[in-house]
């Protein structure tokens, strides 16, 4: 049989392991933005095109490289953070595999410009697809500046699996944040499509937080730090009143690298538990420093996952470490023992004597005696007087009762009362066409059995087909608030307000300024409270970044989706019977009754057949 293992050529090898390494625009930025921090940068510049499809460059002040380094920096496992394989546990840099600048050029078109300080011109190469077309000396700042345009250029396939701009350009941001955060020391500024998104200065961690989420962010934070001979914690978690229905706000740092761990996670919200409701997740950015032999961080491409050596005492020390910042800054409740003033004695009555109580007794009372007897004895229950007797018979001439008075007003209690009781509860039935049981499902009779109905998924798309038409017609109904209505937003979400204000507005929503970071509202759609509106627009800023969708319509769609999920009733909110047969009559004359706009069932029957069933 002739032998078939064969070796792949570089370049096919370098696409394949350019999949692990480089799965969308975001992957690439954070690989150069931490290639930056490792020269020791104290400036990085991240300018980017069409979310990174286009143009990804990052600039730099670091040390920049000779022209051999920056010709061999391209080659595959060609690193200078690590010698030996033991240096895998002491790492104190970001990168350590040599891949990530290979894996770039192996699916993009690279530009890379460099110099040392010490030399007085610097280093350009251009790479296309694993092929260096050019190498020359020019003329070039200290530093590094790399450029990696057209993404995918040669797999066009993986090209169309990246999604919309939007979503792309969220991705980007998180890494962005994602390093910013862990260097507050480091001026960070972002460009994207010509217009500055961010300016970080150099800073406390404090104020790099406030600088990225916004000014409002600095009364939610709640100061974390602890140091034991494991782990050292530094940090912030959020109020518990600031909790997200979303998981936006999260941000674990271990030796200066975002890590993503459930385990710790689970930590943070047994501290919060009994604080926050249920289904909420607080928002932290906590910083843990720990000796690098105890992690292991060679685990995933990505390198957002590591393995601890005692993740169980690393776990009960950030957990007691954040109950202990909310107890210590009066975040948590605490048992009250103190009791009710009014209880106590005034202190001008401690040394008064105090008197007998004297008891009068009615000896001539006597309880066998006729009750009209007791005219004149006292009753705690005086009924007020009626006048003098004349007025009993006042207006009587007018009710004299006659030999042909008609007796059929008249209720006489016989035998008849046993047997009109079913007839009785029979029209109470069809009084009451529906029931609520446990404050969930609505229950309706109807010929073949019964009908159950969810309220909140019936709810949500009678109020999607609502919300849906208004969108579509551009007809909705506002009311207009009393007092203006300010919401504060991080820069990204801002922009994501801006491109959907225009729908917004059909649907009933007025804006009356839109700016970096605030928000004003001056109507919201009809049956909208006040209180709901900043709910309804966080979980539609987190749809929209998760899921939207190029296509207008499909754009219109989701926003339908997500303000109907928001604004339907929730299970275990008590409604009357006229508010039940609404729910009934609007969610069956809905075009699509059957489903939720997510393809939940809304309502099912329990046929006549399947209660019989239950009695054999």
């Amino acid at each position: 049989m002739a032998d078939i293992i064969q070796l792949l050529p570089d370049h096919v090898a370098n696409q394949i392991a350019a999949g692990e390494v480089v799965q969308r625009p975001a992957s690439v930025v954070k690989e150069l933005l931490e290639n930056a921090i490792d020269a020791e940068a104290t400036l990085v510049k991240l300018i980017i095109k069409d979310a990174g499809k286009t143009l990804i460059q990052v600039i730099d002040n670091g040390d920049g490289m000779s022209t051999t380094d920056a010709r061999l920096s391209f080659e595959r496992h060609a690193t200078s953070k690590i010698k030996t394989a033991e240096d895998l546990f002491q790492l104190h840099t970001k990168g350590f595999r040599g891949e990530a600048l290979a894996s770039i050029a192996a699916i993009a078109h690279v530009n890379l410009k460099t110099k040392q300080e010490r030399d007085e011109v610097g280093t350009e190469i251009t790479i296309e697809g694993s092929t260096i077309v050019s190498q020359e000396i020019v003329v070039t700042p200290k530093g590094t500046s790399v450029s990696v345009k057209n993404l995918f250029f040669n797999i066009p396939a993986r090209r169309n699996f990246l999604k919309s701009n939007t979503v792309e350009l969220r991705h980007v941001i998180d890494e962005f944040h994602r390093v910013a955060l862990a260097h507050p020391k480091i001026h960070f500024t972002f460009y994207n499509n010509g217009s500055e998104m961010f300016n970080l200065p150099v800073s406390n961690y404090r104020q790099r937080i406030v600088n990225i989420f916004g000014a409002k962010t600095n009364e939610k934070l709640v100061p974390v730090e602890e140091a034991t001979e494991v782990v050292k914690i530094v940090g912030f978690v959020g109020k518990p009143e600031f909790a997200k229905k979303t998981r936006g706000e999260q941000y674990f740092f271990v030796n200066e690298r975002f890590i993503k761990s459930a385990y710790l996670n689970h930590a943070i919200l047994s501290a919060f538990e009994g604080l926050i409701r249920p289904g909420a997740h607080p928002s932290y950015f906590l910083n843990l420093t720990v000796d690098p032999q105890s992690i292991d961080i060679n685990i995933h491409p990505t390198k957002t996952e590591i393995k601890f050596n005692d993740e169980h005492t690393l776990y009960a020390i950030l957990r007691s470490s954040v109950k202990h910042s909310l107890g210590q800054f009066n975040i948590a409740p605490v048992l009250d023992f103190e009791h009710d003033s009014n209880l106590d004695t005034p202190y001008t009555d401690i040394k008064s004597v105090v008197d007998t109580p004297k008891i009068e007794v009615d000896r001539n009372f006597n309880p066998f005696q006729e009750s009209h007897s007791m005219k004149g004895q006292a009753s705690a229950f005086k009924r007020p007087s009626s006048g003098h007797w004349d007025s009993l018979y006042i207006g009587l001439e007018s009710k004299k009762i006659t030999p042909q008075a008609d007796f059929k007003d008249m209720h006489i209690e016989g035998e008849e009362a046993a047997s009109s009781l079913f007839e009785a509860e029979a029209s109470v039935e069809q009084d009451h066409k529906t029931y609520q049981f446990h404050n969930k499902y609505i229950i309706s009779a109807i010929k073949s059995g019964l009908l159950v109905i969810d309220q909140f998924r019936a709810h949500q798309r009678i109020l999607y087909e609502e919300f849906l038409k208004n969108l579509t017609v551009k007809e909705g109904v506002s009311q207009q608030l009393l007092f203006p209505l300010q919401i504060h937003l991080p820069t990204p979400e801002v922009e994501i307000i801006k491109q959907l204000k225009e729908d917004l507005e059909h649907t009933g929503f007025v804006f009356s300024s839109i700016g970096d970071e605030l928000i004003e509202i001056m109507g919201v759609p009809l049956n909208v409270p006040e209180s709901e509106v900043s709910i309804i627009l966080e979980q539609l800023i987190n749809d929209v970044q998760h899921e939207v969708p190029e296509a207008s319509f499909s754009a219109i769609d989701l926003l339908a989706k997500s303000m109907a999920k928001s604004l339907a009733i929730k299970a275990g909110q008590p409604l009357k019977k006229d508010e039940q047969e609404y729910i009934v009559n609007k969610l069956f004359a809905c075009k699509e009754p059957n489903v939720t706009p997510s393809n939940r069932l809304t309502f099912v029957t329990v046929g006549i057949d399947e209660l019989d069933k239950k009695f054999i």
